[in-house]
């Protein structure tokens, strides 16, 4: 039986993705948890100013609470602060969406971006979502810097069936999944085309921690397929792994990764 705590998670998480806010009847039967529970927690989520409750259609979400903690979090580890100028310096040269991830367990998340694009199709996807590993250029490139063991086990966790809800170009079994990891391997780099979403594609290289070869996240460059063709993604190779040597090397400046 999942925790207080396990649940009260689940509940922000879910919120997380839900801006317009969610009933608590939809909240409990979404995450499995007696009604009486969810209305407890959600009360809980509200007096420590987590949540709040629209009193037209007693819908919850949550308040910028978490977000302004966050937000400082990221501050104190100075991650933002070295990263942004690399990152709007390539997104002005590639005029295309810039993004960079950081490794947190078993998964990658969003930290910053900067977009390129100044006039016509601009991709600019929500960031709120979770980086699902098989389907995106980040997740290509993560798994091909690790061992196929440990790539293995990422794919376990992040599993397969997701696929289907993805672009035309994500990978439906391992056999095509590990083949995308080992041609990003011997590349250098990921290149995914309609593998998110159809219509767009992206590249991406790993940021590893200065002086070792401990990945620390990934940067990539993304749009609309129609500009980010394979020739135009070799011809930004280079700006993009010059980008990911600049962060490393930025990485020495925040305290999250000197510890290591």
């Amino acid at each position: 039986m999942a925790s207080v705590r396990d649940r009260a998670l689940s509940i922000v998480e879910l919120l997380a993705h839900h801006v317009r806010g969610l009933p608590m009847s939809e909240i409990a039967d979404t995450l499995g948890i007696p009604r009486t529970a969810a209305h407890r927690l959600l009360a809980d989520l509200k007096e420590t100013g987590y949540a709040k409750q629209d009193p037209g259609t007693s819908q919850y979400t949550l308040t910028v609470k978490l977000a302004s903690l966050g937000l400082a979090y990221l501050a104190a580890t100075g991650i933002t602060d070295a990263a942004q100028p690399l990152l709007d310096e390539l997104a002005e040269s590639c005029g295309e969406l810039v993004r960079l991830t950081i490794v947190e367990g078993n998964q990658l998340i969003f930290v910053a971006k900067a977009q390129g694009a100044r006039r016509g199709l601009r991709y600019d996807p929500d960031n709120g979502h979770d980086i699902y590993l098989p389907a995106t250029a980040n997740g290509l490139c993560w798994l091909a810097s690790v061992s196929e063991e440990r790539a293995l086990e990422l794919v376990a966790l992040h599993g397969l069936d997701r696929a289907k809800d993805y672009g035309p170009g994500a990978p439906r079994t391992l056999r095509q999944l590990m083949d995308q990891v080992e041609a990003t391997r011997q590349r250098g780099y990921a290149m995914a085309f309609d593998i998110y979403e159809a219509g767009t594609s992206a590249m991406a290289t790993v940021v590893r921690l200065a002086g070792s070869q401990e990945v620390i996240g990934s940067v990539s460059i993304a749009g609309p397929t129609t500009r980010m063709t394979q020739e135009r993604m070799e011809a930004m190779a280079p700006a993009l792994q010059a980008c990911a040597e600049a962060l490393a090397l930025a990485s020495k400046g925040s305290p999250m990764f000197s510890r290591r």
